[in-house]
C-alpha cells in the first residue's frame, strides 16, 4: 500500500522537475544550476538527482519529452493527410509555423545540436525526416509542391528558421515567403 503513493509522488516530482527545467533552460540556457531547477520544481536537490543523476540526463529527458510531443504532432499531420482532412503542403507549412512561431522549446533543439542531448536529437531527426519525406511525396503527387523540392530542402528551412529573437511579424513574413518558395502559384496571372 505504501508503494503506490510513492510512485505517484515520484511521477509527480519527475514531471515537476522536467517542467521547471524546460522553462528555466529555455529562458536562461543550459547552464542553469541544478539547485535552481530543484527550487523551481519545489523538490529537494536530492530528489532531482534521484531522477536525473547528471544535468545531461535532465536535458536528455526534456528533449525526449519534446521528441515525443513532436512525434505525436507529426503522426497527427500524416493522419489528417491520409484521411483527406488536410493537404500535405498545408501540413508542411503548419510544421514550419509550429517550429518558427509556436515552439519556444525550439531553443532546446539548438542546445541538443550543441551535443547536450544527442541521442534524443537523433530520434527527433529520424522521426521528423520520415514524416517530412511522406508529406513531400504526398504534396508532389498532387502538384502542390514544386517537383524539385526535396526533403532536404524542407529540413534546411526548418534548421535555418528564424530564431525566437525575431518579432512575430518577421516570423510570419518568413513563413509566407517559405510557402511561396515551396509551392507553385495556381493563379493564372503568375503562370504567364
Amino acid at each position: 500500500m505504501t508503494d503506490r503513493p510513492r510512485r505517484v509522488d515520484a511521477l509527480r516530482n519527475r514531471e515537476a522537475i522536467v517542467t521547471a527545467a524546460r522553462e528555466l533552460v529555455v529562458g536562461q540556457g543550459p547552464d542553469i544550476g541544478m539547485d535552481e531547477i530543484a527550487a523551481a520544481a519545489g523538490v529537494a536537490v536530492g530528489t532531482l538527482y534521484r531522477h536525473f543523476p547528471a544535468k545531461q540526463d535532465l536535458i536528455e529527458g526534456i528533449v525526449t519529452d519534446l521528441a515525443e510531443a513532436l512525434g505525436r504532432s507529426l503522426d497527427s499531420a500524416l493522419s489528417r493527410v491520409e484521411e483527406g482532412t488536410s493537404s500535405a503542403v498545408d501540413e508542411l507549412i503548419a510544421l514550419l509555423g509550429h517550429v518558427v512561431i509556436d515552439m519556444r522549446q525550439e531553443r532546446l533543439l539548438r542546445f541538443a545540436l550543441a551535443g547536450i542531448a544527442g541521442d534524443s536529437l537523433r530520434e527527433i531527426q529520424a522521426r521528423g525526416r520520415s514524416a517530412v519525406e511522406q508529406l513531400v511525396a504526398a504534396a508532389q503527387r498532387v502538384g502542390s509542391l514544386y517537383p524539385d523540392v526535396t526533403t532536404d530542402d524542407v529540413v534546411l528551412l526548418l534548421s535555418t528558421a528564424p530564431t525566437d529573437t525575431m518579432s512575430k511579424g518577421e516570423q510570419l513574413r518568413w513563413l509566407t515567403l517559405a510557402r511561396r518558395a515551396l509551392t507553385p502559384d495556381p493563379s493564372p496571372e503568375r503562370r504567364r
